[in-house]
């Protein structure tokens, strides 16, 4: 089944668990020995600029150019990782069949994991869906349906990469050609043995591998990508971004994204150190390595993570992450409001210098870096929100979003687990409507929709157990309906459910006397607000409109919690909003 939101088709995956002598009644092709995925490649998709009559990836003569790849960083055999999930673009030269025509074929794979992750494009000019199968070694099976967009009319939004052009045998077009990367999931803890493909006209594969569970690691921090702004330039500088943690751990390791990027970026060496003070390290920074390397180059639209590294990272402190940019950075994937001092140095790799001597310039956003893992722990809850979440109009350098305050209570508390808390708000972000575009280099930070994002910024993350979604302002005050809104937060829910995930939402807080907060607007966001608590879509409701409004003027926020804006809550109104969370609420 497929739902549509603005033209945002959605794979709903059901599981259909198989005994093994019903499994054994397969249909055409799940007979068939399963063999590698590059034994049933049948189609050519990729071409030298200088020879594109070799490929014909659509039926029409156009191709992938070669050379867009490679300047993306996606050369033959290049490992990827992108959403967690560990692809290799198939290592063919160009002109050479380089994927598969989905059509039913069994494909040997391996391990364990909460997914498999596909690497795909469509080709007819509309998304192609269609129904495959996951066989596991104790004889069970499990469904899915895998939704491939467009190469060439999907959304920029949710792609893992786009280039330039596209090859035709009448020449080149500078048109974008988009490939994603879509995940469905898988019955955790059980070992695959292979995967049958849908039976879809159109429906490319390039790779396909199992998303491993996380064990033993916890989300502690996290950051998601706004947009793409210009930068710098940056050339041979350090970036020293200072980040506060939930939860804490014996071990760490870092996530770097290169999200809605078109070329690689090159880090050159990276640290990690506790902060005493503004750029200064409590000790010295410890080197960080990726795969045994000083650094790492990230493919567009890729991401990596740094080897596991021996460091005690404390809970509800600040660390110090320190990386190196060798080349020059002209824009770059960022989190536009850290709410945050972090700091940029003068020329030189200070990477593994505690003093603050060469950090001369101050930085407001968190570029790159999108997360800090801990050894063992609970897991963690991923709260997908606005501006309200990520702590607009709260203290800078004070970490009293309400993540941070709702972090703080459950340390402080035995009776329910420690959980990390990821905090993925997005200022100016909508449920339905995005406002970066998905591409390029833009003004617009706010980010891509909450529909597009969820499931790099949900269901991605780090052993995310559940998720609080707390949006919808923005979309009421953009003239969004109501119905639009709630269509929107009920997918959100199902693709939530669909992986697992204990969902919650937070129903939207008053604001009038905001100029564009109208009766209009009040008369939507109440509509939006009623099916919050009365549906029973959610698995629980976080009355946030409740705990927030005036008695005496429900359609208005406390004065003591306004931060003056009639929007924001301030420091004061962010901490009853984590205050008014009950904590039992977030086990799944």
């Amino acid at each position: 089944m497929r739902r549509h939101v603005r033209g945002f088709a959605v794979a709903i995956v059901s599981f259909a668990m198989l005994a093994p002598a019903a499994a054994a009644r397969a249909a055409d092709g799940d007979s068939a020995e399963p063999l590698p995925l590059e034994r049933f490649f049948n189609s050519t998709a990729v071409s030298d600029a200088a020879r594109p009559g070799l490929a014909d990836f659509d039926g029409l003569g156009a191709s992938l150019p070669a050379q867009d790849l490679t300047a993306a960083g996606w050369a033959p055999g290049r490992a990827l990782t992108v959403q967690g999930a560990r692809l290799t673009w198939p290592r063919r030269l160009p002109g050479k069949p380089d994927n598969v025509l989905a059509d039913g074929q069994t494909v040997r794979v391996g391990g364990r994991g909460d997914a498999l992750a596909f690497l795909v494009a469509g080709t007819g000019g509309a998304d192609v869906s269609g129904t495959g199968s996951v066989s596991y070694r104790n004889g069970t099976r499990s469904s899915y349906t895998l939704t491939a967009p467009d190469w060439r009319t999907g959304p920029l939004a949710t792609k893992a990469v786009a280039l330039p052009h596209i090859n035709t045998p009448a020449g080149q077009l500078a048109e974008q050609a988009r490939l994603y990367v879509v995940t469905v999931p898988l019955v955790r803890g059980l070992q695959v043995a292979s995967v049958q493909l849908p039976r879809a006209a159109g429906l490319h594969v390039f790779a396909l591998a199992v998303r491993g569970a996380d064990r033993g690691w916890t989300g502690s921090w996290a950051a998601a990508t706004s947009g793409i702004p210009a930068v710098g330039p940056w050339s041979d500088r350090t970036v020293r971004l200072v980040v506060h943690t939930s939860v804490g751990g014996p071990r760490v390791r870092l996530r770097f994204d290169n999200t809605f990027a078109a070329a690689p970026v090159r880090i050159g060496s990276a640290t990690v150190a506790v902060q005493k003070e503004g750029a200064t390290a409590r000790d010295v920074p410890v080197r960080l390595a990726f795969r045994g390397a000083a650094g790492v180059e990230i493919p567009a639209g890729a991401q990596a993570f740094s080897d596991p590294l021996g460091f005690v990272v404390p809970p509800d402190a600040n660390l110090l992450v320190s990386f190196h940019l060798p080349g020059t950075v002209t824009a770059a994937p960022v989190h536009q409001l850290a709410v945050q001092r972090s700091y940029v140095s003068v020329a030189g790799d200070h990477t593994a210098e505690g003093s603050a001597a060469a950090y001369t310039k101050v930085l407001t956003r968190w570029p790159l870096l999108t997360g800090v893992d801990v050894s063992g722990g609970p897991g963690s809850v991923v709260l997908l929100g606005d501006s309200i979440t990520d702590g607009d109009r709260s203290t800078t350098d004070a970490n009293r979003r309400w993540p941070n305050v709702l972090a703080a209570r459950l340390l402080k508390q035995h009776v329910v687990p420690h959980y990390g808390v990821l905090n993925q708000g997005i200022s100016g972000n909508r449920v339905v409507t995005d406002r970066y575009p998905g591409d390029g280099v833009s003004t617009d930070l706010a980010g891509v929709s909450a529909l597009h994002r969820f499931d790099r910024d949900v269901l991605a993350q780090t052993s995310a157990r559940t998720a609080i979604v707390f949006e919808g302002v923005n979309d009421v005050r953009g003239q969004t309906t109501a119905a639009q809104i709630v269509a929107g937060l009920r997918e959100i829910a199902d693709r939530g459910h669909a992986r697992g995930l204990r969902m919650l939402a937070g129903t939207i807080l008053p604001c009038e006397g905001e100029v564009r907060c109208t009766a209009a607007v009040e008369a939507e966001r109440s509509a939006v607000n009623a099916w919050i608590r009365g549906s029973g879509v959610f698995d629980a409701v976080l009355d946030f409109d409740a705990a927030l409004r005036d008695p005496q003027h429900p359609t208005r926020m406390r004065s003591a919690y306004d931060s003056g804006d009639h929007l924001h809550p301030g420091d004061v109104g962010l901490a009853a909003m984590a205050r008014s969370v009950d904590l039992r609420a977030l086990v799944p």
